[in-house]
């Protein structure tokens, strides 16, 4: 279980020393109501929203 609180922690602090908590919390609303989405576990969405919007942010920084 260790693994998944690793996983918490990190994309908690990942989001926090980026600014993006609040993008990831809408990801995370928009994809309640999303069908692709409904069979997942929190690990699967957190990990999609995560590497959307930090994907979202380097593009708008044209960070690669």
């Amino acid at each position: 279980m260790g693994h998944w609180e690793d996983f918490w922690w990190e994309t908690h602090k990942e989001l926090e020393s980026l600014g993006l908590q609040k993008k990831f919390e809408e990801q995370l609303d928009k994809m309640r109501s999303q069908e692709k989405h409904q069979f997942k576990d929190s690990r699967e969405r957190w990990r999609y929203a995560l590497d959307k919007v930090i994907k979202e942010y380097r593009k708008s920084k044209k960070i690669i």
